[in-house]
């Protein structure tokens, strides 16, 4: 293991008043990839000024520098691109002229996907140029000890197939299960487009305070088969309270005998006024009906101001829940249904199910989750993912992705042994000594 020394000289400004941990940390953010470039300029250089040398030792005489490519090869790196203009040897016995660090495998080959084959290396950081075949692009990606697109796609359909699958989960004291969906654009055969397909997700929780983590996801299956899927794979007699945000269908297929249902109250607020304008009112038009809405006591709570409750407080408590059950039916008698048959049908099922947090403080003194924030929050890590990754995606690809990307964010101890499997011919630089001083100018 050879070693390396880089000394780094940093020099910032400080304002003479009003510095605080804010100004620090934006302004180290800010500098942050300025360093980093400064250091991976570095390593380019060292490392091709000690090929140049292996070249000059290894056959003296026969190589003379040749300047610099006229273009940069440029990198795509997490802080942005990295632009770097190679170094030239002109080989004096065959008149070619050689780039050190494509010679020594530092960098690969650059290729570019050919119009009959989509495979392409790929790499912590690959700018793709060339135009190439497939089998020339594995040759290439074999010499540089770089991974190809296949390669690295079948390892991770293999870790997605092995490695990913949801186990039996029946021993598991689940008391509450949380259900939702988005919308996936699929494609077909030989990459024909589909209409927007259905990616959905479900969670479960142990109980009160306790986070909710994924059991399973599915995509293009019915709400009726995924209830069977997680039937044969939880205890389902065990589950007291379903989370949905009131999606037509989920309500039927998931809540049992002796479950109640706790419709989200963010999602209950937006969705009226959708059902307002399905019924033909504009917004100048509504204000009557979304003011009355929006006063009820349910949708002007947060998690925060209910836990700071006590038993002294039931009263109160009490009334709140009464008041959004008689606000809710002043509701219903406003909307004719003759005129507002949506937003009425809408109110009155809603009203079954969204203060079903009100009734389960009452009974048992804790409060449930008032929306279904944690898995909204597992769909934002994945869903803008999907969305840019891929234009359209096959059933099977969006499943075996799904498990990769689950792996990654919730288990992280089995994607780091994955990881580590996939960046094995690649050895990493390690930091071996860190010394930090300063003085004032």
């Amino acid at each position: 293991m050879r070693e390396i020394q880089v000394d780094l000289a940093l020099r910032f400004s400080i304002p003479e008043t009003g510095l605080n941990i804010n100004g620090v940390l934006l302004g180290l953010r800010k500098a942050i990839p300025q360093i980093f470039f400064a250091l991976l300029k570095c390593f380019f250089t060292a490392v091709e000024e000690e090929e140049i040398e292996k070249f000059k030792k290894e056959s003296p005489d026969r190589y003379v520098r040749n300047g610099h490519r006229a273009r940069e090869r440029q990198l795509r790196t997490s802080f942005g691109a990295f632009g770097y203009r190679l170094a030239l040897l002109r080989d004096k016995l065959t008149g070619k002229t050689v780039a050190p660090l494509l010679a020594c495998g530092f960098l690969p080959r650059y290729v570019r996907y050919s119009k009959e084959s989509s495979e392409a290396p790929v790499g912590l950081a690959v700018h793709l140029s060339y135009r190439r075949s497939t089998a020339e692009v594995e040759r290439i990606c074999k010499e540089a000890a770089v991974p190809s697109a296949r390669t690295v796609h079948r390892r991770l359909q293999g870790f997605a197939e092995v490695y990913c699958q949801w186990p039996d989960l029946k021993k598991v004291p689940y008391r509450f299960l949380m259900v939702d969906g988005t919308k996936v654009r699929l494609q077909g055969p030989r990459g024909a487009s589909r209409p927007h397909g259905e990616m959905r997700w479900v969670l479960a929780s142990l109980g009160e305070k306790e986070p909710f983590e994924p059991v399973g996801f599915w995509v293009g299956s019915s709400w009726a088969k995924i209830r069977e899927d997680i039937e044969e794979r939880l205890n389902y007699d065990g589950l007291e309270v379903l989370f949905s945000d009131g999606e037509p269908g989920i309500e039927q297929a998931f809540l049992a005998e002796g479950m109640r249902h706790q419709r989200c109250v963010l999602h209950g607020k937006r969705d009226f006024i959708y059902r307002l304008y399905d019924d033909g009112l504009k917004k100048a038009e509504q204000g009557q009906f979304r003011e009355k809405f929006e006063s009820l006591p349910v949708f002007r709570l947060h998690k925060e101001s209910l836990e700071e409750l006590s038993a002294e407080d039931i009263p109160a408590v009490r009334e709140m829940a009464e008041r959004t059950e008689e606000g809710l039916r002043d509701i219903v008698d406003m909307l004719d249904p003759e005129k507002y048959p949506r937003a009425r049908a809408y109110v009155q099922n809603l009203s079954r199910s969204i203060g079903t947090f009100f009734t389960w403080w009452l009974e048992k003194g804790t409060w449930i989750a008032l929306n279904t924030n944690a898995i909204e929050s597992d769909f934002s890590q994945v869903k803008n993912r999907i969305w840019s990754v891929g234009k359209r995606w096959s059933d099977k690809g969006l499943l075996n992705w799904l498990h990769v990307a689950a792996a990654k964010i919730f288990f992280p101890d089995l994607w780091k042994e994955f990881w580590d499997q996939y960046i094995a011919a690649n050895p990493l630089i390690n930091l071996s000594y860190l010394a930090v001083s300063w003085n004032w100018y």
